[in-house]
């Protein structure tokens, strides 16, 4: 239904004027360390960063719900191309073969992969599919002035779906598996490749396009703060939260949980048992990392021969061929960044009761370089998917997939998820005194209790 201002040919309300213009004063509190600090009014272009610890808190854009509409239309589209027309091929001998973008996950389930099949499939085509699909549902009824049913929701999964989307890591190992057989086939790169090349490059441009803060304030409006809150302090002393999801700040029960007035997510004063469940998870990502380099990644089959590969060997052979940029982002990717999270997050974990304003804001920023490289390890496996899928010669040349796909796939995951459980606003709690510490401390002030510190 038009609204009557669209008949009157001006801008829909929500489109007019920005939060700052409509909204009492502002408050948020920083969701990595935890200060309460006053927005302030936000042109297109600008946004806000945390005082403290630099974290950005509001981005603001110009015409945002047209913006981020029209990229993931774009971006749908480009994605309805890829699905639709052939992906690669190649020859070798007068034998070839050629593959469509589904076929790098079918193929997977084929060879009994199924878990790391669905992985591949889900995070290249599946989610982004639906995160865009939300993004033009939300947008198209915020251009109507009238948000379309269950918007709420729709509105709070994004949030959550943005880290699992890697269609960027999926181009990064298709290139490093045409440089791998370039060599030793002729590769034809199809319509689907360069779509899904501009598929992966608009979907991440509609992920920097959402104006989350903007998009709640439509949704929802601005809930007053709750009474007595002051800027300039930490929430937690004052039994309040900021919402992960939508920014709102939140009052707290004396157990230090809630739940937010706009949106309805969980509030905590700090994740529950953070520090404990990051262990257990970094425990479990350690036990998976052996099988993910003992066993082979990947076999290939060369004129009747059979020759298994280890992560590391992949490395040494792209180096003997010379390809040395290569074997560096397949090292970076495999063996560095996997391991430097593990040490990083337990060094964390480990520092956590003995940090300080001092230190906390380095260990923040190495927080958010563990969280942001966690993805890129996925690049080996999605070079397994396409290399198993496109290199079918029967035993003149072809490529199966080994257990260790399955195993590095999981380090990956559990690895992504032990960064997110982890919550950086402990690193910039005071430590109690030592005499006051005591395994039956309650800390609805956000300090680090013994048996609460997560």
């Amino acid at each position: 239904m038009t609204s009557p201002q669209l008949l009157q040919g001006e801008a829909p309300r929500i489109e007019r004027t920005p939060p700052e213009s409509r909204a009492r004063r502002r408050l948020r509190a920083c969701e990595e360390c935890d200060w309460v600090v006053a927005l302030p009014p936000l042109r297109p272009g600008e946004k806000a960063d945390c005082p403290r610890c630099g974290h950005t808190l509001v981005k603001r854009h110009f015409r945002p719900a047209q913006r981020s509409m029209a990229l993931a239309l774009a971006a749908l589209m480009a994605l309805g191309l890829a699905l639709a027309f052939p992906f690669l091929s190649f020859s070798v001998g007068g034998i070839g073969n050629r593959i469509e973008l589904s076929q790098t996950a079918t193929t997977l389930i084929g060879f009994h992969q199924p878990v790391v099949g669905g992985a591949v499939i889900m995070t290249i085509v599946v989610l982004p599919a639906v995160y865009l699909a939300g993004v033009i549902w939300l947008q198209l009824g915020l251009l109507r002035d009238d948000p379309l049913p269950a918007s709420r929701t729709i509105a709070r999964s994004l949030a959550h779906l943005n880290p699992w989307m890697m269609a960027d890591v999926f181009i990064i190992g298709a290139l490093v598996s045409l440089i791998k057989i370039a060599g030793m086939a002729d590769i034809d790169l199809g319509v689907s490749f360069w779509s899904f090349c501009a598929f992966a490059l608009l979907l991440l441009m509609t992920t920097q396009s959402l104006d989350a803060d903007w998009m709640w304030f439509s949704l929802a409006g601005e809930p007053r703060a709750p009474e007595g809150t002051r800027t300039g302090e930490t929430a937690a002393p004052q039994r309040l939260s900021g919402c992960h999801t939508c920014g709102l700040i939140g009052r707290l029960d004396a157990d230090g949980h809630g739940r937010c007035d706009r949106c309805g997510e969980a509030l905590h004063a700090r994740h529950p048992h953070s520090v404990q469940r990051t262990w257990a998870l970094l425990a479990g990502a350690s036990i998976m990392y052996i099988p993910a380099n003992v066993y082979p990644i990947m076999t290939t089959t060369s004129l009747g021969q059979s020759s298994p590969s280890t992560i590391v060997g992949g490395v040494v052979e792209l180096i003997q061929m010379g390809s040395w940029p290569v074997a560096a982002i397949i090292f970076i990717a495999s063996v560095i960044v996997p391991v430097g999270k593990l040490v990083a997050l337990a060094w964390l974990c480990l520092v956590v009761r003995r940090s300080n304003e001092l230190n906390a804001a380095t260990r923040t920023r190495l927080y958010r370089i563990t969280e942001f490289i966690g993805r890129w390890s996925m690049i080996d496996v999605f070079v397994v998917a396409i290399l198993v899928a496109l290199i079918r010669a029967g035993s003149l040349m072809s490529i199966e997939p080994g257990p260790a796909a399955l195993a590095f796939g999981a380090v990956v995951v559990i690895t992504m998820v032990a960064a997110m459980t982890f919550d950086p606003r402990l690193l910039w709690d005071s430590p109690l005194p030592r005499s006051e510490r005591s395994p039956r401390t309650s800390a609805p002030d956000g300090r680090h209790p013994e048996g609460n510190s997560g």
